[in-house]
């Protein structure tokens, strides 16, 4: 009984890493890691170990015979990902688990962020060097886009949290949260007390279109919509109103089908999730029957995963809107792509001018783009043309529009910033100064801030063991220098700064106290809904 990987897969090739046959690829040393969507078992080559499920952070992988519904077809998936490469030769070590070396001198290092790329920038270093370790994050609660960002009924990958709570609770980990670098206390205020400062603060930015109309009530930004509906202590729980029978989302990626999904999806499965009970409340007063994914570009430009796709619930009718472009394009599909899985679906004539059916539907429309937003309170309906004929529009009557148009990173207060690529200027996580071409002294990226938005959280993996291979070579080459105060001292200078500082026992009560009202429920947890309520948890306590 050969093993599957499954739609929950990270890529941080955990499983790679204790496979004693060598059968679940790409690996990190491949071409095809980068582009890959899941890793992928080899059924003739694995033994049955379960050596994979048990590493794995998010349970992907899974036996065959165990798979039902929807995820009976990663068996084939991933059988038929070998059946197309019959060739390949594998490395007898992995680069990627090599890091280079002890640290000549112990360090003290600071991480700005909680999230996947801090954490498991975290865990590298806990796991190869003696280093003291300074978690330092905005809200008092870590996590950041396990927490914020993954969808509610995505339960396998939320898993994550286990994982990175490791690191967390570690004993050369200090938690120092509801404090915010660059507002709270400066960069060089960080670097006095520690040898070098790890930024890992992901990208919380979206794209705009440029339209008129798009400042309009009931236009909402992609990060703002998944902030929202998980709780994000930073959005206004009363900021989004999602209203009408047709919502437009713009763009096709996971994000935009994570929207599509949980609006068309029964209210009672995310009534069982960890959505906050204000999302709860709203989904369920929601009478949502058809959203449209509209694309600029054609069926092989999709941004989405295939087992993204795959997972859709059953009872929801998903479509691609007819066009001769769009059949063109669908016609040529290359194998394994998301064109070819497009192609796999009914192609049928929409009519997106008339009001929606009654059955719930999911509508891929390509070569489309909004031109303008039209309402008077709020949006009513949006223009939609073919895209770069602005003048052959329709208008599309809706009560949302959602823009899931990518992330882009904001500038960090005492950093460079690359405002093309909405980035910190850097060479393998060391940050570079444009200007001079120097590196800044101490000062290190990790994840979507350091290589743009781009990869899920295991791609983080291999980005932070790059981040700290770094480190770890600029330390032992004298390019870090010793910081003129020392950590200890670190918490009584923020607690000076800053009001009701969250240390890790305080930090570890609220996500108790969040699970215990979730039990109550039947559910993960319930989240509270702002940071006065996570404060009331506890007394104030030392950061420990």
């Amino acid at each position: 009984m050969a093993y599957a990987i499954t739609q929950s897969c990270c890529k941080d090739a955990s499983c790679v890493s204790v496979c004693p046959v060598d059968c679940i690829h790409p690996t990190p040393d491949e071409p095809d890691f980068g582009t890959a969507e899941i890793l992928y078992v080899d059924p003739q080559v694995c033994i049955d170990c379960g050596a994979c499920a048990d590493a794995c952070p998010v349970a992907a992988p899974k036996a065959i015979d165990l798979l039902r519904g929807s995820e009976a077809q990663f068996a084939q998936l991933n059988a038929a990902y070998f059946e197309q490469r019959p060739e390949r030769e594998s490395p007898q070590t992995h680069t990627w688990d090599e890091m280079g070396g002890d640290l000549v001198r112990p360090l003290s290092i600071a991480i700005v962020g909680t999230g996947p790329a801090a954490a498991y920038a975290a865990r590298e270093l806990l796991l190869s060097t003696d280093a003291k370790i300074t978690m330092i994050d905005r809200l008092p609660v870590p996590g950041g886009l396990v927490r914020g960002g993954v969808a509610p009924d995505h339960t396998d990958t939320k898993k994550f949290a286990e994982l990175f709570h490791w690191a967390y609770k570690h004993p050369r980990t200090k938690m120092v949260m509801n404090v915010e670098v660059g507002r709270d206390i400066s960069h060089e205020d960080v670097l006095q007390h520690h040898d070098a400062v790890i930024y890992g603060v992901g990208a919380r930015r979206d794209r705009e279109l440029g339209v008129p109309g798009e400042d309009m009530a009931g236009v909402y930004a992609g990060p703002d919509v998944v902030g929202w509906y998980n709780g994000a202590l930073d959005i206004d729980t009363a900021g989004v109103v999602l209203a009408g029978d047709r919502v437009v989302v713009v763009g096709n990626g996971n994000v935009a089908l994570d929207l599509a999904r949980l609006l068309l999806h029964d209210p009672a499965v995310l009534a069982r999730t960890d959505m906050p009970d204000h999302a709860v409340r709203a989904f369920r007063d929601l009478d949502v029957r058809e959203v449209v994914l509209l694309g600029r570009r054609g069926p092989s430009a999709a941004a989405f995963t295939r087992p993204e796709l795959l997972m859709m619930p059953p009872g929801i009718d998903v479509v691609v809107a007819r066009d001769e472009f769009t059949e063109g394009e669908l016609a040529e599909a290359e194998p394994d792509s998301n064109a070819a899985a497009l192609a796999a679906l009914p192609l049928v004539d929409v009519d997106l001018t008339a009001p929606p059916s009654e059955r719930r539907r999911l509508v891929f429309a390509f070569g489309r783009q909004v031109v303008s937003v039209e309402g008077e309170q709020r949006v009513e309906a949006v223009q939609v043309a073919p895209s770069g004929i602005p003048e052959q529009a329709v208008t599309v009557p809706c009560g949302t529009l959602i823009r899931a148009t990518g992330h882009r990173g904001t500038p960090v207060p005492g950093l460079p910033f690359d405002e093309e690529t909405a980035t910190v200027p850097n060479e393998s996580g060391r940050v570079v100064d444009p200007a001079t071409g120097q590196p800044v002294p101490g000062t290190y990226v990790v994840g979507w801030i350091k290589r743009g938005a781009t990869g899920g959280i295991g791609t983080n993996r291999a980005c932070a063991h790059e981040t700290i291979a770094t480190i770890i070579a600029d330390a032992n080459t004298g390019r870090i220098a010793p910081p003129p105060r020392q950590r200890r001292a670190f918490g009584a200078f923020v607690r000076m700064r800053v009001d009701h500082v969250v240390g890790r026992r305080r930090m570890l009560a609220i996500e108790k106290a969040e699970e215990k009202r979730g039990a109550r429920e039947g559910r993960p947890r319930v989240k509270f809904e702002s940071v006065d309520e996570m404060l009331k948890v506890s007394p104030v306590t030392p950061v420990h």
